[in-house]
C-alpha cells in the first residue's frame, strides 16, 4: 500500500482576546515590531461580536446562522431554560477544518488549546476550564483534557489550573501564562500539525477599564511578553504562526437593562424564593437573554413580537432590531437565535438584570456565577466597591473554605456603571477591528469573518 505524503505545514494559530490595532503602542514593544515585518489585514466585525461565535466561525467557515452557536448562550425551548458557557463541542454543527484535514491526511493531529466548545471534541489533544463543584457548595479549580492523563501530567507540572485569574476580580496574567506553558507542554510531547491556543488575558482590563492605556499599561505589556515567549517558541520549530482575534473592545457608557424594561411591560415572568425573584423564562411572554452588545429576545407568539418590536424601537441606545427574516442579512437566523435580536449603538451594552429592586436580586447575582445567570454579566470582574471591607471579606471566605466550612463569596456588585468596555456590536472604526496576521499574502481589504478558515488553511497548505 503506497504511504499518504504529508501535505501540511506545521501551524500555531494563536488567538489574543481583545486585540485591536488601538492597542498595538509602545506598551507593547515585541508586538509591534513583531507585526511590522509581517502580513496583516482586518476582520470584518461580525454578529455576533462574541467569544464562542466568532471561534465557531473561524473553525467552521460557516456563519451562525449555518454553525448554530448565536451567542455564548441562548435559550432553550424545549428545557425552558437560559444556557450559557456550555462546553460540548456537539452544540457546534459543521465540519472543523482540523476534520477536513484529517480526511486528507490520516496523520494530520491538532491541539485545542482553550478555545471553546473544547469538550468531546474531535481534536486529538485539547485542554479547558471545568471547575470541580462539590456538594459542599465550593468550587474548586481544575480543568479538562483529552487525553483524560494530560490533565494530570499538566497540573503536577505547572500546577492546578488557576481558575479565578481566568475569571472574576482576581483574573490576571496567571491564567494566560499558565495556558501558555501548557501549549508548549502539548506541543514538545506530541507535536501537532495545528495548533490553537486561546490567550485571554486583555479581556479583563479592557472590560473594566475601556481603552484607558494609562489603565492598561501593565496589561498590555504582562501579555505582550507572554507573546514573545510563545511566539518565539514555536518560530524556532519552524512552525508557522497565525496571529489572530475575536473582536475589539470599545468604550462603553450607558447600560441598557432590557428585561427591566420588558419587566415593566408586563412582559417578564418571575418566581419568588425567599427574599429574591427569579427568571422565569417559561412563563415570560418575552424576556432577553444578554450578550455583551447583542439581546436575543424570546417571545411566546407573533402578537408579542410586534408588541416587543415596538417597545424596544423607542429604547435610546439600541441601534438594530431585526426579526427572523431581518437576521438573515447578518447571517444569525437560525433556531437558537431570538425571535427579536437587538444590537447597541456604540457606548452602550445590555444587562441581564431583571429585577426592579436590588434587595430582591438573585443570590447568585452577587456571586462569580456564569452557568445560573440568564444573561451575560461583566460586573464580575469587580469587587463590589459598596461593601465597606469587601477585600477582607474575601479574606475571611477563603479562611472560612480552607478550614472546611460552608461560605458564599456575594462579593460582585449590582451596579453595571462600573463596567467601561464592550464588544459584540458593530464597530465602524477599524482600529477596533480583529486583527488577522500570517505569512502568506493578505489582501489589503478586511476579510470576512468566514474567511479566517480559508486564511487558516492556505498557511497551512502554503510552500512560503
Amino acid at each position: 500500500m503506497a504511504k499518504i505524503k504529508k501535505q501540511f505545514r506545521k501551524t500555531v494559530v494563536i488567538n489574543v482576546v481583545g486585540l485591536s490595532n488601538s492597542l498595538v503602542s509602545d506598551f507593547t514593544p515585541f508586538l509591534k515590531q513583531y507585526l511590522e515585518k509581517r502580513n496583516q489585514t482586518f476582520i470584518e466585525p461580525m454578529l455576533p461580536g462574541v467569544t464562542t461565535s466568532v471561534q465557531s466561525t473561524y473553525l467552521t467557515g460557516k456563519w451562525p446562522s449555518e454553525h448554530g452557536v448565536v451567542g455564548n448562550g441562548w435559550y432553550d425551548r424545549t428545557d425552558a431554560e437560559v444556557k450559557f458557557w456550555k462546553q460540548s463541542n456537539h452544540l457546534v454543527i459543521g465540519e472543523k477544518i482540523w476534520e477536513k484535514a484529517k480526511k486528507i491526511d490520516p496523520n494530520f493531529t491538532c491541539s485545542k488549546m482553550f478555545w471553546w466548545y473544547n469538550m468531546y471534541s474531535s481534536a486529538d489533544y485539547s485542554v479547558t476550564p471545568r471547575p470541580q463543584y462539590h456538594a459542599d457548595g465550593v468550587k474548586a479549580p481544575d480543568c479538562y483534557s483529552n487525553p483524560p492523563s494530560l490533565r494530570d501530567e499538566l497540573q503536577n507540572k505547572f500546577g492546578p489550573f488557576p481558575l479565578f485569574s481566568f475569571w472574576g476580580p482576581n483574573a490576571n496574567i496567571k491564567s494566560t501564562q499558565w495556558i501558555k506553558d501548557a501549549t508548549i507542554y502539548v506541543d514538545q510531547k506530541y507535536n501537532p500539525t495545528l495548533t490553537f491556543v486561546y490567550l485571554p488575558h486583555l479581556d479583563y482590563g479592557l472590560q473594566k477599564f475601556g481603552s484607558n492605556k494609562t489603565h492598561l499599561k501593565q496589561d498590555l505589556l504582562d501579555l505582550d511578553f507572554v507573546l514573545k515567549e510563545l511566539i518565539e517558541y514555536f518560530e524556532s520549530t519552524n512552525t508557522k504562526v497565525i496571529l489572530l482575534s475575536e473582536y475589539g473592545i470599545t468604550n462603553v457608557h450607558t447600560p441598557i437593562h432590557i428585561n427591566r424594561i420588558l419587566r415593566e411591560n408586563q412582559l417578564i415572568a418571575v418566581r419568588k424564593e425567599r427574599w429574591y425573584e427569579l427568571l422565569d423564562p417559561g412563563a415570560s411572554k418575552a424576556f432577553s437573554v444578554s450578550d455583551h452588545q447583542i439581546s436575543h429576545i424570546y417571545c411566546q407568539n407573533k402578537e408579542t413580537i410586534e408588541q416587543v418590536r415596538q417597545i424596544t424601537k423607542q429604547i435610546p441606545g439600541v441601534a438594530l432590531v431585526l426579526d427572523k427574516q431581518e437576521q438573515r442579512k447578518y447571517h444569525l437566523n437560525h433556531e437558537r437565535s431570538g425571535d427579536l435580536v437587538l444590537v447597541a449603538k456604540e457606548g452602550h451594552w445590555f444587562t441581564y438584570y431583571y429585577w426592579l429592586n436590588d434587595k430582591k436580586a438573585p443570590d447568585y447575582a452577587r456571586l462569580v456565577d456564569i452557568h445560573r445567570k440568564p444573561g451575560y454579566d461583566p460586573a464580575e470582574l469587580f469587587l463590589d466597591p459598596s461593601q465597606k471591607l469587601v477585600k477582607l471579606k474575601v479574606i475571611w471566605n477563603l479562611l472560612k473554605k480552607k478550614l472546611g466550612f460552608r461560605y458564599l463569596m456575594d462579593v460582585i456588585p449590582l451596579d453595571a456603571g462600573l463596567v467601561k468596555g464592550s464588544h459584540g456590536g458593530l464597530p465602524t472604526d477599524s482600529d477596533f477591528f480583529p486583527i488577522f496576521s500570517a505569512e502568506i499574502p493578505l489582501p489589503k481589504k478586511n476579510i470576512s469573518a468566514i474567511k479566517v478558515y480559508d486564511f487558516i488553511w492556505d498557511q497551512m497548505t502554503s510552500e512560503i
